[in-house]
């Protein structure tokens, strides 16, 4: 996210006085989709969020950094807005741990959502079938009030790792964490490869999820990716999906697009084991114009029109 518009400096004490930031950032977005249903009342809807990430961090004389985020979230259809369960964190010479309502391994990967299209970054194709896991909770737990997770990240040079562990309730002994790992490699800006393992997902024994995906820019201004996600243990089997991203000479329209093909679990049937989708954003500079066009494995059509902005 950019940098916010609203930073402010406040006094810490503790053994000395050090100087703690505090920003806000977030996004707006607003626009219609269009969901093909037979049997529903009204296919087309306007749909509108609103989210503000609050993030505070202050240095030690040694170099340490500590930090903390929470969020407040709108979305349409709710009556309130929402907070979200905090999340604490340390960083210091390229190693971050965190406490809380972590960042969790698969969810961080760089590439496990580069399908998604147009102003709502939606892909029923794919980003709709990697299985469910832990990631860090936009509102509440849900029903967990004693979950809790702890994720260490590395950075050196272009390699990232990131690990997590979240216990979905850490009052009762015996409960299955979810156990998730990442592994990101850059090569000169160019290649991106990003792998990600969950175990036990959403502390679910067996439940086991792997994702592969690699990126290359075979131009300043076109990009094209592979991904492979096997969720079969959640009944969402396995998918594949080729997608690409070009940006026109005028430097400011990006088209996208990806085709997609699941191999469904064991007594899951698809209408076609085909999906894809079409795109388009016209940055406006702050903000940006998108559109996109999407067929899923039943062979339904959603689109969608709107526009997103970042403060």
């Amino acid at each position: 996210m950019k940098k916010a518009l609203l930073a402010t400096t406040a006094l810490v004490l503790s053994a000395g006085v050090a100087a703690a930031d505090v920003t806000i950032s977030g996004y707006g977005r607003t626009g219609i989709i269009y969901y093909e249903d037979p049997i529903a009342d009204k296919e087309t809807q306007v749909v509108s969020r609103l989210r503000m990430n609050i993030d505070a961090s202050t240095e030690t004389d040694a170099g340490v950094e500590f930090g903390a985020r929470f969020r407040l979230q709108w979305d349409q259809g709710e009556e309130d807005t929402h907070a979200n369960p905090g999340k604490l964190w340390i960083s210091a010479q390229g190693l971050t741990v965190e406490i809380g309502n972590v960042d969790t391994a698969m969810d961080s990967s760089s590439l496990i959502y580069a399908t998604e299209l147009g102003a709502f970054d939606r892909s029923v194709g794919f980003s709709a079938m990697v299985g469910d896991y832990y990631a860090y909770a936009a509102k509440s737990y849900g029903g967990e009030p004693d979950r809790v997770g702890v994720a260490v990240a590395y950075s050196f040079g272009d390699l990232n790792l990131r690990a997590s562990v979240v216990n979905y309730d850490q009052t009762i002994d015996g409960t299955d964490k979810e156990i998730g790992l990442l592994a990101e490699y850059t090569w000169e800006d160019r290649l991106e490869l990003s792998a990600a393992y969950t175990k036990n997902a959403e502390g679910y024994d067996g439940e086991d999820l792997f994702f592969v995906g690699a990126r290359y820019a075979v131009m300043d201004n076109a990009r094209v990716g592979l991904n492979y996600v096997d969720a079969d243990d959640q009944s969402y089997g396995k998918t594949v999906a080729l997608y690409g991203d070009y940006t026109l000479a005028d430097g400011l329209t990006n088209i996208e697009a990806y085709v997609a093909n699941n191999d469904p679990s064991t007594g899951v049937t698809n209408v076609t084991d085909t999906a894809f989708g079409i795109g388009v954003n016209y940055d406006l500079g702050g903000a940006r114009l998108g559109a996109s066009v999407q067929r899923d494995y039943d062979k339904l059509v959603t689109a969608d029109m709107g526009v997103r902005f970042n403060f």
